[in-house]
């Protein structure tokens, strides 16, 4: 048995869900085990009670109970299917002795919770290529979001990768088809985001809600968001191709940004009301006829320095079927686009971005 523990929380476990880290480090507890412990104060973070949801940021300090079952055996990591081993090999971008770049499908959550158990995180069994250890996660998307995800197969590459997340490094390039066509057709969104919980015992359908950047500071749990956003192609005044880049890194941060401007992705009920009429007029999260219901927000690209070699590095996922179909419905031609709507003609290195 474990005594009491202090945990300070790193950048490579930054913005997860405690009851998800905590199961990650015991996969012997359970998550009804993990609410007893929170509800009677046993898990604490800074001193203070926190539920299951609760995300951590760099810095905090866990308070773990001693755990009785730290010494037996974890269980035998659930056998993959044919099927999915090759689907998520598939998925590779690159490959290197520190780097693997993935295309994430959408659908595909990225970490497991509750009721979820494919995961990418658990598929990641199926891309060793020969080292001992799989590799491990260095960043998220929502399970909805396709597009590039980053793994890290040391624990040297991990930490590099960690660390330029933390400090913005990483330039992320997102493409998405919204509700109407912004104005102007190039901006910069700046606001408050604070989380509203969910329901369900594992905090299950939280949100997050847009306050206004000066009520960040009197708000608790508020942090200030920031992304930039570019209209790429427009059709007509129904809908607009739109490059999206997020200079901080908050849960749900474009969409909830989108939506606030008044121009919520296609796709995204949860943010954009999956049953509103889109008229044009830059509302509604459903074009109908052929267009998908699904989420059109796509990781188009990332680039960021190689945690080994130092060299700039840079990866491209293609759109996901649903998202080629609109973006051909549409005429919108993936070469037709810069490969960064923000870079200054003059600059050497990209501008950072976050996660």
């Amino acid at each position: 048995m474990s005594g009491v523990r202090q945990i300070t929380v790193t950048p490579d476990d930054a913005d997860q869900r405690l009851d998800r880290w905590l199961r990650r480090l015991h996969p012997n507890v359970g998550q009804g085990r993990i609410e007893r412990m929170c509800r009677k104060g046993e898990i604490r973070v800074d001193g203070g009670r926190v539920k299951p949801a609760t995300r951590l940021e760099v810095g905090q300090t866990v308070r773990l109970p001693p755990i009785p079952d730290d010494d037996a055996p974890a269980p035998a990591a659930p056998r993959i299917s044919d099927a999915d081993a090759e689907m998520i090999r598939a998925c590779v971008l690159w490959k290197d002795d520190d780097i693997i770049a993935l295309a994430k499908p959408p659908g595909l959550a990225v970490q497991g919770g509750t009721g979820t158990h494919r995961h990418v995180d658990g598929l990641a069994e199926a891309l060793r290529f020969g080292r001992e250890d799989k590799p491990r996660l260095v960043h998220r998307l929502d399970r909805d979001t396709s597009g590039v995800l980053l793994m890290a197969r040391s624990a040297r590459a991990a930490a590099g990768l960690a660390r330029a997340f933390q400090a913005r490094e990483a330039r992320k390039i997102y493409w998405a088809a919204v509700a109407g066509v912004p104005s102007p057709r190039q901006g910069t969104i700046r606001t408050g985001l604070v989380k509203a919980p969910g329901h369900g015992a594992g905090g299950e359908a939280e949100k997050m809600l847009v306050l206004p950047f000066a009520e960040v500071a009197s708000t608790e749990g508020a942090k200030r968001a920031t992304s930039d956003y570019a209209v790429i192609e427009a059709a007509g005044s129904r809908t607009a191709w739109v490059a999206l880049s997020p200079i901080t890194g908050r849960t749900h941060q474009l969409r909830a940004h989108m939506a606030a401007i008044g121009h919520p992705i296609i796709g995204d009920g949860k943010y954009g009301g999956s049953g509103q009429e889109n008229l044009g007029d830059g509302w509604g999260a459903q074009l109908g006829g052929e267009v998908s219901r699904k989420l059109h927000l796509h990781a188009r690209s990332l680039s960021l320095v190689h945690p080994t070699t130092g060299r700039g590095i840079s990866f491209t996922a293609p759109l996901p079927e649903h998202m080629a179909r609109t973006w051909s419905l549409f005429g919108w031609r993936p070469e037709d686009a810069p490969a960064d709507p923000f870079a200054d003609e003059d600059a050497d290195l990209p501008r950072r971005g976050g996660r």
